[in-house]
């Protein structure tokens, strides 16, 4: 479990084919103090486990399914990426409840400056896009950021400078891919509600309009 508080930038050191995966080591721009093999680390917020630990490089094994949904496929050696260890039950949540499981990859579509801030567009998927709402909340590269305002497939976001000094969005141009996670709330509501999620439509159940109304809430 993360908060999407990024804690300091990666290097990706090397890269390379673990069949239909793919094995990855980051050098971390931080001390890796405690880190121990088996903890997850999120990467450009992927939830990844630490598989080996040698100073401030550690490797990991990405499976298929999280190249898959994920940017994991396009990445190259010397590329910087945003980190994040596990959230501790002690810290503050000063984002928002990420669990590092990517839901699928957006295109920034334009990056404008605008005062003190960087106006940054990304169209995504529908699948994504129902679960998003103006002044709500998703992690971007795992940085958890408030959408400002939302279209029929695309959202905003209001960039300001401590963010783009601290994540990879600061840097990031017309046409880049980003990981996106939708906020993990709207999704149980949505299988409460219908019964249903964006995995499988085929369970029966939930609450519906007729259940709402035949027990007194409508």
């Amino acid at each position: 479990m993360f908060t999407g508080i990024i804690e300091g930038f990666g290097t990706i050191r090397s890269l390379s084919d673990s069949g239909e995966g793919k094995r990855m080591a980051i050098e971390a721009g931080f001390d890796l103090v405690g880190t121990k093999i088996g903890d997850s680390i999120a990467v450009n917020g992927g939830c990844l486990t630490a598989v080996k630990i040698n100073g401030r490089v550690f490797g990991v094994d990405i499976s298929p399914e999280t190249i898959d949904k994920s940017t994991f496929k396009d990445a190259k050696p010397g590329q910087k990426v945003n980190l994040e260890r596990a959230l501790k039950l002690s810290d503050r949540i000063d984002g928002h409840i990420v669990t590092g499981h990517i839901d699928g990859v957006g295109e920034i579509s334009s990056v404008e400056e605008r005062s003190n801030a960087i106006i940054i567009k990304i169209k995504a998927p529908s699948n994504i896009m129902k679960y998003v709402i103006e002044k709500g909340s998703i992690a971007v590269d795992g940085t958890s950021l408030t959408i400002n305002s939302v279209g029929d497939d695309f959202f905003s976001l209001a960039i300001i400078p401590h963010t783009k000094g601290l994540s990879t969005i600061g840097s990031r141009k017309s046409g880049d891919k980003v990981n996106l996670e939708a906020d993990v709330i709207g999704k149980y509501i949505e299988k409460l509600i219908t019964g249903k999620n964006s995995v499988s439509h085929e369970k029966e159940g939930g609450v519906s309009i007729d259940f709402l109304r035949s027990n007194g809430f409508l």
